[in-house]
């Protein structure tokens, strides 16, 4: 379960402030995988990024009853400075899970080579990517926060990345934000279309996909 409470963030842009949550009060079913969808610069990555804890709201707060993984495909939970190595050890750490088995586990998943063993700001942000999204597969999370990543590398490694998320959800839920509705489709069950800082929530995830291309018109 995830619950909004008075939730409010808004940002100043040439001198004026745009609220991109605005006072939002919504729980989030349980068990449930969710696309979140809405028009570009309508906040979804910072809400992802709030519910992570790694963004403060204005107001409010978000509650949960399980584990969250950070915005996966944004990279903001990791040291520019580190290598990716360094990196997973420091995560491994955070979340209390093996140092060693992660470090292998995203080793093999991202596909880096050398560069696993170089600082972050030499990554692409192709490679970034690959290496949050390999760290954040190694944990086992409640709910997954995934931004735009399933479609990062080649055909093969998008394959190999689809299955291993696939094989996440049959225990975990997640709230995707991906442009790709056949993505959508593939890994959602239900959606989230925020737009002007409000969300509306849809049981059909048909229905959610049908106003946000109503919106994109």
């Amino acid at each position: 379960m995830i619950r909004f409470e008075n939730l409010t963030k808004s940002f100043r842009l040439r001198g004026e402030r745009k609220v991109v949550i605005d006072n939002l009060n919504l729980t989030l079913p349980s068990g449930r995988s969710l696309a979140l969808l809405g028009r570009n610069g309508a906040g979804k990555s910072t809400l992802l990024q709030i519910i992570a804890g790694t963004l403060r709201p204005d107001y409010g707060r978000v509650v949960s009853d399980g584990t969250i993984s950070w915005p996966v495909g944004l990279g903001g939970s990791f040291h520019r400075d580190l290598t990716g190595a360094e990196n997973v050890r420091f995560i491994a750490r955070i979340y209390g899970v093996d140092t060693d088995d992660l470090v292998a586990f995203v080793e093999d998943f991202a596909e880096l080579g050398k560069f696993y063993h170089m600082p972050m700001h030499s990554y692409s942000s192709g490679m970034r990517s690959r290496l949050t999204f390999g760290a954040s597969m190694g944990i086992k999370f409640d709910t997954y926060l995934v931004d735009e990543v399933t479609a990062v590398g080649d055909r093969a490694f998008r394959s190999k990345s689809q299955k291993v998320f696939a094989d996440r959800m049959t225990h975990s839920s997640a709230i995707m934000v991906n442009h790709s509705m056949n993505q959508v489709r593939k890994f959602c069950d239900a959606g989230l279309v925020l737009e002007g800082g409000r969300i509306r929530y849809f049981d059909d995830l048909e229905e959610a996909i049908a106003l946000h291309e109503a919106m994109l018109d």
